[in-house]
């Protein structure tokens, strides 16, 4: 059972959350929202730790899917980084703004960036693509700073404009998601890294990387059975230095828990 508990911590987690956001606000939504998620990810763990090659890739598309096209595109509930701003300057208690404080800002103090492993639907698509190993990290990092920051006052400047209807809010999801994958599928090609579009464009991991440092599950390494070969960095999409056991590591806060690492080790010395 111990290989399977990671998977159950994080199946009572969401179903904590789940029951308690039920229970306090009297929407049943919440209940089969977080249950859902919940139980996907549980699965799709619980199938890794089984052994099943594509435990992880299930558990995006289960999630991922169901909050583009069900959440974004049928219920016109804005996901985008964009939606958690407007929602939140208007002081609306909506699922994207509990989506961002549960999975983006205070859950990676518990499952790291979990999220862009097994629940963006953006990176969800890109990972279809064959590039799934890094190509090296270029010094680009910055523009998901500008990113962030054009999130801010693309908001700010519908709410001046006093733009913020459903129907804009809605146009500005479609829009940004065709954004994304069209600059994250180009950048993959030319970068020949399926996670490029993570690395240097993405505005969220701004919100998720300070947090993501003091991550309780993370990868570790016994370094007293690492030989050092190096296959471990060979095959992390997003250059974490996984072999150092330090929280200061080499890109600590990029490690998107997708385990490739593990599988790769020769002598078993990582363990998430």
């Amino acid at each position: 059972m111990k290989k399977y508990r990671t998977s159950i911590i994080l199946f009572l987690t969401f179903e904590t959350i789940a029951i308690w956001l039920w229970q306090a606000t009297g929407n049943l939504f919440f209940l089969l929202n977080f249950s859902y998620i919940g139980t996907s990810i549980g699965v799709g763990l619980a199938l890794m730790a089984a052994g099943w090659k594509y435990g992880r890739e299930l558990v995006q598309f289960l999630v991922g899917s169901y909050m583009l096209v069900f959440l974004g595109l049928l219920c016109h509930e804005n996901m985008q980084i964009e939606g958690f701003w407007l929602y939140l300057a208007a002081g609306i208690w909506s699922g994207a703004t509990l989506h961002y404080l549960i999975a983006k800002i205070f859950g990676p103090l518990l499952f790291g960036r979990g999220w862009c492993g097994y629940a963006c639907w953006t990176a969800m698509i890109l990972d279809l693509l064959p590039y799934k190993r890094s190509s090296g990290r270029r010094k680009l990092g910055f523009i998901r700073y500008i990113m962030f920051v054009l999130s801010i006052v693309t908001v700010g400047l519908l709410i001046y404009l006093d733009k913020t209807d459903a129907n804009t809010i809605f146009i500005l999801f479609a829009a940004g998601n065709i954004f994304y994958y069209v600059v994250g599928i180009t950048l993959a090609i030319l970068f020949k890294d399926n996670r490029a579009f993570c690395k240097y464009i993405c505005p969220i991991t701004v919100l998720l990387k300070p947090m993501s440092y003091f991550s309780l599950l993370r990868i570790k390494c016994d370094e007293s059975k690492c030989i050092q070969c190096g296959k471990c960095l060979k095959e992390c999409p997003m250059d974490v230095e996984v072999c150092n056991n330090s929280r200061s590591r080499k890109n600590a806060t990029e490690c998107i828990t997708c385990l490739r690492c593990t599988k790769v080790c020769p002598k078993k010395a990582l363990k998430y």
